[in-house]
């Protein structure tokens, strides 16, 4: 059996509706996610309290809209490290967790060994970033930027 999936097996098939559900719409009181998966509330309730727990929902969050909000120049930065140990690598993930423009953060393979997702307002803000904030990361090696030009797909939900 692959890793990972054992897991998954271990939800049935009102878990999974339950999880679908909430990935639409996280705002459902108890007695609409009961409603809609055919179970009364008590049960529901409990289902969400062991889902919860044992982590298969992390948080609940409110999806803003991030150009009213001044935020829609978004950029994927890839980068490479000078040098990479276990050290360095804690050292720049601590750094890149306190940087409030950075929302994703993914640690990848091939030419580069971070990706990041940044928000601003606009080219020069990021320039100013670049500059100002990564810039100052000592580990840092080298950076590729590329600019979004278009949002195409944005889901947030996994496919279950």
């Amino acid at each position: 059996m692959v890793s990972g999936m054992e897991t998954v097996e271990r939800l049935d098939k009102t878990d999974l509706q339950i999880l679908r559900i909430l990935q639409e719409n996280a705002r459902l009181t108890t007695k609409e996610l009961a409603s809609r998966v055919s179970l009364s509330s008590t049960p529901v309730f409990e289902r969400l309290k062991r889902l919860e727990k044992e982590g298969y929902i992390k948080k609940y969050i409110a999806v803003l809209n991030a150009t009213k909000l001044n935020q829609g120049f978004i950029v994927f930065c890839s980068v490479k490290l000078s040098r990479l140990n276990k050290e360095i690598a804690e050292n720049f993930t601590r750094i890149i967790q306190d940087i409030p423009e950075v929302t994703e953060c993914y640690n990848i393979s091939g030419d580069y060994d971070y990706l990041l997702k940044i928000h601003a307002p606009n080219m020069k803000y990021y320039q100013a970033f670049i500059l100002n904030v990564l810039g100052t990361i000592d580990s840092l090696g080298s950076l590729r930027s590329t600019f979004v030009m278009d949002e195409i797909k944005q889901t947030y939900g996994i496919h279950i």
